[in-house]
């Protein structure tokens, strides 16, 4: 992946937003992650991180963050209604945090296995906050690398979905439609079922960009 595409797409949202009258409240794009920085972490979490993943945090940021918000006055078309912000990020120290919290879910709120709900709770790594108590996660039942799926605390409508089928996919693909929120009612738009994954370069995505004026 070139990363320093990924880094122009960052700074054509934040102009963008920027010139709509939008508000963009954080930037961040920390140095990369050590190998020993990884390694420490996956002790402390007693998992190896998904392949993809350990790839972006060594190459491009081991901790990143991006916070925009579309103007209060600004009248979306109506297949984009629910998206007003784009709330991306990831960060190594974050993680053990991160995964606390999952637990606690599962042995609060989720603790059956056999349950069709509960059980996409469990066998995950928790990876992203959306803020509201969902998050995004990986799927660790893959060997090497890891899907990435949506754990929500309270029936969202994306509740299990696979949201892409890596990291490096994941990232590509949510940059293309902004970085829209992580909440699930905001980025259900850009998929087709709860297999499909986000496609940044399909139909509903360029649509977003069109309207938008965003070009990436």
């Amino acid at each position: 992946m070139d990363f320093e595409l990924i880094r122009n797409r960052i700074d054509a949202i934040a102009s963008r937003i920027k010139a709509i009258g939008g508000e963009v409240q954080e930037v961040i794009i920390d140095e990369p992650a050590s190998l020993e920085q990884i390694i420490k972490v996956e002790e402390q979490l007693g998992v190896k991180l998904p392949a993809s993943f350990k790839k972006v945090l060594i190459e491009f940021s081991g901790n990143f963050s991006l916070r925009w918000f579309l103007p209060d006055n600004m009248e979306q078309p109506n297949e984009f209604r629910e998206i007003f912000c784009g709330t991306p990020h990831w960060g190594l120290e974050l993680l053990p945090q991160f995964e606390e919290d999952r637990i606690g879910w599962i042995e609060n709120v989720f603790p059956n296995p056999e349950d069709d709900y509960d059980v996409v709770w469990h066998n995950k790594l928790a990876f992203c906050e959306v803020g509201n108590g969902d998050y995004l996660a990986f799927d660790m039942n893959n060997d090497d690398d890891a899907s990435i799926v949506y754990l929500s605390h309270d029936d969202g409508a994306g509740h299990g979905y696979k949201i892409s089928n890596n990291f490096l996919e994941f990232i590509d693909d949510w940059s293309r439609i902004a970085f829209v929120g992580c909440e699930d009612w905001q980025w259900l738009p850009f998929t087709t079922n709860p297999e499909s994954g986000i496609a940044g370069n399909g139909e509903a995505a360029k649509r977003f960009r069109d309207w938008l004026e965003l070009d990436i």
